[in-house]
């Protein structure tokens, strides 16, 4: 039975929300508890600015999911590139715990160097199926490449 188009894109922006859920489940008590104590960099951005920075941005990677899937799971490039992509929402997820749930700074820069990666490879296998997916990843990309280097900032003053 083919899932019908409106109910992918559905299913692929929550999905891809649900990361952050999960994610805010490790950061929303270490907020106003842990993270307030880190010397922070010139450069930190207030705390107000990362949700609806990120709620955009799981909306975005949704939406690019979706034009890739849509295209039909039984083409290979397509398994490969949701795949990959499913894999890469763990790592984000992954991210959160780390930081804010293990509180391990070392261990999150780690992570999200990874998830660089994963991004740039998701831009490359995304611009192969749909030109428009991979573009939607380029906001998520440069977000992350600051998220980066403020991590590393953190890690280097805390």
């Amino acid at each position: 039975m083919k899932i019908k188009k409106p109910l992918l894109l559905v299913a692929s922006i929550l999905l891809s929300q649900l990361a952050g859920i999960i994610g805010s489940l490790a950061t929303a008590s270490a907020i106003s508890t842990w993270y307030v104590t880190l010397v922070k960099p010139d450069f930190n951005p207030p705390n107000w600015i990362f949700g609806p920075v990120w709620i955009t941005l799981y909306t975005l990677m949704g939406i690019a999911l979706y034009l890739v899937w849509s295209k039909g799971n039984q083409i290979p490039q397509v398994k490969t590139a949701t795949s990959i992509f499913l894999l890469h929402l763990v790592v984000n997820s992954a991210w959160s715990i780390a930081f804010f749930g293990l509180k391990n700074l070392g261990l999150a820069l780690a992570i999200i160097i990874v998830l660089w990666l994963m991004i740039v490879l998701l831009i490359r296998l995304f611009s192969k199926l749909n030109i428009w997916a991979s573009r939607l990843l380029w906001p998520y990309l440069l977000w992350v490449s600051f998220a980066t280097l403020l991590n590393f900032s953190l890690w280097q003053l805390n």
